[in-house]
């Protein structure tokens, strides 16, 4: 079958794999370190923010569940929906004097963030594929 670009769905889905995975274990990776470390930053972030520090303890379903969900393929699109939301406000806590700036080199200032929060959408979009636990079908997935 043939999707409507020309590309095979077969190809299709495995590009949906490679990024969705890809995604899922770049952002774990952030997680880990924060099972590891604790989320004592992230609190003080919030805290600072005047938000309730409570609200840092998202943190773990954005760069832990959320990352584990896109890895296996299940409620992908939400998963997906919930780490740009995480790094987005991750950024703009963190970082916001950024958001327009160049780097020394000439690249967007927070551009890897920019890449986990666009491919996120993207992976929203596209949903999971076939290569999945939840399969190509259904409503989050």
């Amino acid at each position: 079958m043939e999707a409507a670009n020309g590309a095979s769905t077969k190809t299709a889905d495995i590009g949906k794999l490679i990024l969705r995975v890809s995604l899922g274990v770049l952002v774990l990776l952030h997680g880990i370190g924060k099972l590891i470390s604790g989320p004592e930053f992230v609190l003080k972030v919030v805290g600072a923010a005047g938000l309730p520090t409570a609200l840092g303890y998202l943190v773990y379903l954005g760069e832990v569940i959320a990352p584990v969900l896109l890895i296996v393929g299940l409620w992908s699109r939400m998963a997906a929906l919930i780490v740009a939301a995480s790094l987005a406000v991750a950024v703009l806590l963190v970082m916001p004097e950024q958001i327009f700036a160049l780097a020394d080199t000439g690249g967007w200032a927070i551009e890897l963030e920019g890449i986990y929060v666009f491919a996120a959408i993207a992976v929203a979009f596209l949903g999971a594929g076939r290569y999945s636990i939840g399969g190509a079908h259904g409503r989050w997935n």
